[in-house]
Parts: structure tokens; sequence; C-alpha cells
């Protein structure tokens, strides 16, 4: 199966989007680890619609104690929580044609591909129309630093002093809330990739466009040392280039 997970820096958001987590008992699902919480987060036009999807789960398997530092959902709390295969449907039916946004994508995949697996249904990422890893989308902007979630919404003033543990649902929600502000102005200042020609703005909605005949921008003026280190630096580049400048010409 063609993998769809991608990053989409530059790729116009879809209408409709999920943000979606989970909270597991292990790091492995081929070794038996399964899922014990999973949350979705509805977003459409970029503006969260209130609706979400969430869910516990009776994993039929002990968590590991690492697991559990985590999340801190205990077997005790999970015992008497319904099987994924009870709730598989109602997902598939909340995500089904939507842009699913997951941070770090190919684990919580992977561990959904490995629960309908079971179930001998249809595939997760059959139902949806594509997958984005916002963990590939902040490496491409910030290269080189930390990019987990909580470093995220401390760079992008996401305020986060509530989570303690990792839990599906809240952490759906700082994800939509660190995507917002992570692609805030690619809709106005980049043009979609399917069109080389008209204006960038000619695909937004009315009121995704920006007005720029009502804006009005401050205007510095250089000082006088200012303009002397700038006429310096050029003359500096004209010898550099043997008086051949272009701005000379």
């Amino acid at each position: 199966m063609p993998e769809k997970t991608e990053s989409t820096r530059f790729k116009q958001s879809m209408l409709r989007q999920i943000f979606l987590d989970t909270e597991t008992t292990g790091l492995n699902p081929e070794q038996g680890d399964r899922i014990v919480e999973i949350a979705c987060v509805e977003m459409v036009n970029r503006q969260l619609t209130g609706k979400h999807l969430h869910h516990y789960f009776n994993p039929q398997r002990p968590c590991h104690e690492a697991a559990v530092r985590v999340h801190g959902l205990t077997d005790d709390f999970l015992s008497d929580k319904p099987l994924f295969a009870e709730r598989a449907m109602d997902i598939i039916e909340f995500c089904r044609g939507a842009e699913i946004i997951i941070h770090n994508a190919p684990f919580d995949i992977g561990f959904l591909e490995s629960e309908f697996g079971r179930l001998d249904k249809v595939l997760f990422t059959d139902s949806v129309a594509t997958v984005t890893d916002t963990l590939l989308m902040a490496r491409e902007v910030f290269p080189g630093k930390s990019n987990s979630l909580d470093a995220l919404c401390k760079r992008l003033e996401v305020d986060n002093s509530h989570r303690h543990l990792h839990g599906a649902l809240m952490d759906a929600q700082l994800l939509a809330s660190v995507y917002i502000n992570l692609t805030r102005g690619q809709d106005t200042l980049l043009m979609d990739d399917s069109s080389t020609t008209g204006d960038a703005h000619d695909h937004l909605l009315p009121d995704q466009r920006t007005n720029y005949a009502q804006m009005h921008f401050l205007e510095l003026m250089p000082t006088a040392h200012e303009l002397q280190a700038f006429e310096s630096l050029l003359t500096d580049i004209d010898k550099a280039c043997g008086g051949k400048t272009i701005w000379k010409t």
C-alpha cells in the first residue's frame, strides 16, 4: 500500500481536517501493544468546530510501566472500557474523507492499521483523504531544533501549562493550535501548487483573502549614520568587483 504520510508545509489546507492522537500500552504494535485512548478533533476552514471523538479502550493486556508514567492510564482504569472493535467504525465514520493531521504520524498510523487489521476491516488510511505529519512540517520550519509537541507549544506560544501527563484529547487540541500557528500566513503568501498563473488569492474564499488596500504600513527612514554605512558598503563591494557593479552603469 502506498505511503500517504507526507509533509505539507507548502500545501493548501483541505476543507475538513481532523487532528488525531492516541495513547498506547507500549511502543510496538508488532509485539502486541494496543491503543488505549484515541481522540479526533475537527477543524473546517481553519476553524475548530467543537466536534470531537474521544474513547478509552480495554487493551486486553497490561500497560507497560513506562507507558503508564507517560499517560497515567492504569490497567484498573481501563478494565471496564469498551474494546477497540466496539468503536472502530465510529472512528472510521468520523474521519472519513478528511485530512488527518498527526504529530509523528507513523507511530499512530502503525497502531491504527494494526488495530483495524485485527478486525479484518477496511484499513484506516483507505478511508481518509490523506495523512499529514506535523513533525515533518516542524522539521522543515525549525531544522536542527527540538520539535516535540511541548517544544512547539513553547516556540509558537501555545499554552500547555496544564499538560502534566499525555492525554489524547488534550494533545489533539494542542496540536490543532500548534498547526494553526505553524501554518499561519501560508494561505495568503503562497500560491497553490496547481497554478502557476493568476493572482495567488484566486483560490481563496473571500473571507480568507488579505485586503492590502486597507492595511497601513509604517515607513521607517534610515538615519544619517545608517546611510553612511550603506554607502561605505557599496563602495567596498564596487572595489571588490573591480568597478563593475551594475548599479553604476
